[in-house]
């Protein structure tokens, strides 16, 4: 199982390839990509998730990534942490 990545910060330009070639460089697999949208409108909010294939490569990102500007726009990469229990409940 791989480890799930916040990304914050993203420009509202980017889409999933976008992020997916980023996070894919110097090797990395990828599992998934997952940006957040505005329920309402369909925008994006500026961040989402990526899964990566495993921990080693999702360390990687995380120090290669967290700062690096995308298209002007400095990210905020990070581990994701799971939601506590206060949610909306779907």
């Amino acid at each position: 199982m791989g480890t799930r990545l916040y990304v914050g910060n993203l420009p509202f330009s980017a889409d999933e390839s976008a992020v997916r070639s980023l996070f894919e460089q110097n090797e990395r697999k990828v599992e998934e990509v997952k940006l957040i949208t505005d329920r309402d409108t369909g925008r994006p909010r500026g961040f989402g998730f990526v899964e990566m294939g495993n921990s080693e490569h999702a360390d990687q990102a995380i120090s290669e990534l967290n700062g690096h500007s995308m298209d002007g726009r400095q990210l905020n990469v990070n581990e994701a942490r799971e939601r506590s229990g206060g949610g909306r409940g779907f």
